[in-house]
């Protein structure tokens, strides 16, 4: 018995690291597990999600970002945006294929997610689940969990705090769609929500809650899944600007042409839910969603953005 666990175990955690290699392995990963397993929302959710941090890292190698930020600042960035995708999936995607397996044999293997370095936590919450099917509640105890995964070792983090939370204006980080997340469809239109606070674990939680309610309970549910189902994804915002400016040119590279590989090394994970901690605050109602549809802003944030550089550069060389 003890030699199965083990192999279960050492096949979840091989398959975890052969998949966490990088934006566009993660990205595909969780949209693969979806389609086989469409009661966990989360999955779709981490997807667009993670197409998203790719998006901001090609954005590093573009034609306009490099004329702004010093190649320092570029490579902090790419490693914060990095580090914190691949915590999260490092932590995350064991306890989707722990579940597919219970799934698979009819009976619950949630004792095991301590193996896997998973937080008690999210074992009360998947045996919960296993027995009430919430599917909403599912997911937003994963939210809660990647991002309080995330706060000790990268918001919080001496280097990433000092290199990137306090030394990039906070205007940049607008820029740097920290607290933006897009959810593109075929139309050209682009759904998704900006927000403010980004280093605050409560406002990413209800910025994920709010996002799951964009994907899936409004009225471009269908069209967001429908998009990232047909639009492979390269990492390059082109993926989805061709579709709001059919004639523009690509102005960001391909992740895995503009990025290597980076090896992380394991941290000494530590729980981070503590016995009597109040999580039950973080399942409240979303607020009501406003103005979702941020074409006109992505538009206008992306004139912004290089009229700055191009006056800038004006200034430098007058």
């Amino acid at each position: 018995m003890e030699r199965a666990i083990e192999e279960i175990v050492h096949n979840i955690l091989s398959e975890t690291n052969s998949q966490n290699r990088d934006n566009i392995s993660r990205t595909v990963s969780y949209a693969s597990f979806y389609k086989r397993n469409p009661e966990i929302r989360w999955a779709m959710l981490g997807s667009l999600v993670s197409r998203n941090a790719g998006y901001s890292m090609c954005d590093l190698k573009g034609d306009w970002l490099p004329r702004m930020l010093s190649a320092d600042t570029r490579k902090h960035l790419f490693l914060t945006y990095e580090r914190a995708n691949w915590l999260i999936f490092q932590d995350a995607f064991p306890q989707l294929l722990l579940y597919e397996y219970s799934k698979q044999q009819g009976i619950p293997f949630f004792h095991l997610l301590k193996c896997l370095g998973v937080s008690r936590f999210m074992e009360v919450e998947w045996k919960r689940f296993w027995r009430e099917r919430d599917l909403k509640r599912l997911c937003t105890s994963l939210i809660i969990n990647e991002q309080h995964v995330i706060e000790k070792p990268v918001i919080k983090d001496g280097f990433y705090k000092r290199r990137i939370f306090s030394s990039v204006p906070f205007l940049l980080q607008d820029y740097m769609h920290f607290s933006t997340v897009l959810f593109p469809v075929e139309s050209g239109d682009v759904i998704g929500i900006s927000i403010h606070g980004f280093k605050k674990t409560s406002n990413r939680i209800e910025t994920g809650k709010t996002l799951y309610t964009i994907l899936f309970e409004s009225k471009w549910s269908e069209e967001i899944l429908s998009f990232s189902n047909k639009v492979t994804h390269t990492g390059s915002r082109h993926d989805f600007e061709r579709y709001i400016y059919p004639k523009k040119k690509r102005e960001t590279p391909f992740l895995r042409v503009a990025f290597p590989v980076i090896k992380h090394h394991s941290s000494n994970r530590v729980d981070w839910y503590k016995k009597n901690m109040n999580t039950e605050k973080f399942y409240g109602a979303v607020k009501p969603l406003h103005k979702i549809c941020l074409t006109d802003w992505y538009r206008q944030k992306q004139r912004q953005l290089k009229i700055g550089i191009l006056l800038k550069e004006w200034i430098q060389h007058a």
